[in-house]
């Protein structure tokens, strides 16, 4: 070859298309394993320990009274409280929650007008407050004084320690806050009870919970699955378990998107192995539906030990890890589901809002992922359609391999047959990618802005 003159084109082509029907294969294969060995949740016998539920819901007045709806009619857990924190929304949340509640005697419905505390994101924050309402976590004297508050970037890299710091500023908001009594009386509940600190909120349950749960307010429920994800805690002998809802869309580009969450860890993590491990880079979780031991919980410190983090939700499973204890994720189809978004302007918000802190918030990384990701999936199709020959058919592998991959998540995540519309986005998948891609790409260009939010907050509260 003369000098200067250009490499060829096509053994870098049918390199680069091996390669990427490599890793697609390699991501079939593991998507594979899961769906033959990921643990499922089934309905279980009665649970007798105290169980509570907690609602972290902000402006969810349209989605918290199917949420309650499915809650009031839990069986198996006889001893179940729910509460619900209306986060300061300003479209009717608490008085659609307290309507959808009826009299019912286990829940209450409490409201705050508190802003997050600096350094806290809305939802770390609503749920600690939940977890002392519940009685989960102490407002001891010594949270009350001269805490400093945590570093909003301190829980992304799973490699760094949990900071050294109390509940602080936020056990101090709550024992302060006056929680707001139901429109139209200004005195009583539904169910006839003050509700108007902290001690009235708490009065009336003797026995503090062994097992807290905290929802979205966008998830649904069967029947069975609270006992259910509560048997689940106990018989793995975990401190924690993320059943994984079914992830439902109404939308083209929620069917287009959505998917990509279950797909994510199943085509790249053996999650019943990963589940034996304590390494906290291995964890997989889901904060639309957890389940905590309670001594466990309260051991890391409750959510202030993720109050900064945007993915609190495998934030404190790794938590949970560094401090010794395991942490499960079950595959849950078949007894939640959730929408977790309507429509694409409120999808490209969400994962606007945290996407940037994947791969440890480094841009660097998310590029080398995003590499490895069109390598593996836009390379062997475009070989498929464009190549000839050998060409064509190793691309064609490596594709077809890829949409097997995403309809084994798929029958994974569901626990049922696969719908038309579930091969429909499986064959869109280099589709999907370069969604996700750019949705990464927007997320960190709004982090380099500052211009992160989430309902009309700052994805985390600043320093003043």
């Amino acid at each position: 070859m003369a000098l200067g003159q250009a490499v060829p084109l096509k053994p870098a082509v049918t390199a680069a298309t091996h390669l990427g029907t490599g890793l697609a294969l390699t991501g079939c294969v593991i998507a594979l394993i899961n769906r033959l060995t990921v643990p499922r949740l089934h309905p279980s016998p009665a649970v007798l320990e105290p169980v509570t539920v907690c609602v972290p819901a902000r402006d969810e007045a349209d989605k918290l009274p199917d949420l309650i709806a499915d809650l009031r009619a839990q069986v198996g857990v006889p001893r179940l409280r729910v509460l619900i924190l209306d986060d300061g929304s300003s479209d009717g949340t608490a008085e659609r929650a307290r309507a959808a509640a009826g009299d019912d005697p286990r829940i209450t419905v409490l409201r705050s007008e508190e802003p997050p505390p600096p350094g806290w994101t809305g939802k770390a924050a609503a749920c600690a407050r939940l977890a002392v309402h519940a009685g989960v976590t102490d407002a001891l004297p010594g949270a009350l004084t001269g805490a400093h508050t945590p570093d909003p970037t301190a829980r992304i890299d799973a490699g760094r320690e949990r900071p050294d710091s109390t509940t602080g500023e936020l056990i101090a908001s709550v024992a302060r806050e006056r929680l707001h009594p139901p429109v139209g009386d200004p005195a009583d509940t539904p169910s006839g009870e003050r509700r108007n600190s902290l001690a009235d909120s708490r009065r009336g349950f003797p026995s503090a919970p062994s097992v807290v749960v905290f929802l979205d307010a966008d998830v649904r429920l069967a029947p069975q699955a609270i006992a259910a994800a509560v048997a689940e805690l106990r018989r793995s002998g975990a401190a924690m378990v993320a059943p994984w809802p079914w992830q439902r869309s109404g939308s083209p580009a929620e069917a287009l998107v959505q998917p990509l969450l279950c797909w994510s860890w199943a085509s790249n993590l053996p999650v019943p192995l990963a589940d034996r491990s304590l390494r906290p880079s291995a964890v997989v979780s889901n904060g639309q539906f957890l389940v905590f031991d309670v001594p466990a919980y309260r051991g890391i410190g409750g959510h202030a030990s993720v109050a900064g983090s945007p993915t609190e939700d495998l934030d404190i499973a790794r938590a949970l890890r560094r401090a010794g204890s395991f942490t499960r994720m079950v595959a849950a189809g078949r007894l939640a589901s959730t929408r977790m978004y309507r429509g694409a302007t409120e999808l490209d918000t969400g994962y606007t809002r945290w996407l940037w802190s994947a791969y440890g918030g480094s841009p660097t990384a998310a590029a080398a992922i995003g590499v490895a990701a069109g390598t593996a999936y836009w390379i062997p199709p475009a070989a498929a359609v464009l190549g000839r020959g050998r060409l064509r058919g190793i691309g064609t592998l490596g594709y077809a391999a890829a949409v097997a991959g995403r309809l084994l998540a798929r029958r994974l995540e569901t626990g049922t047959a696969l719908r038309a519309a579930d091969v429909g986005s499986a064959l869109a998948h280099p589709v999907s990618v370069a969604a996700y891609q750019l949705l990464v790409l927007r997320s960190h260009r709004a982090r380099r802005r500052g211009s992160v939010r989430w309902k009309g907050r700052p994805a985390v509260t600043t320093r003043s």
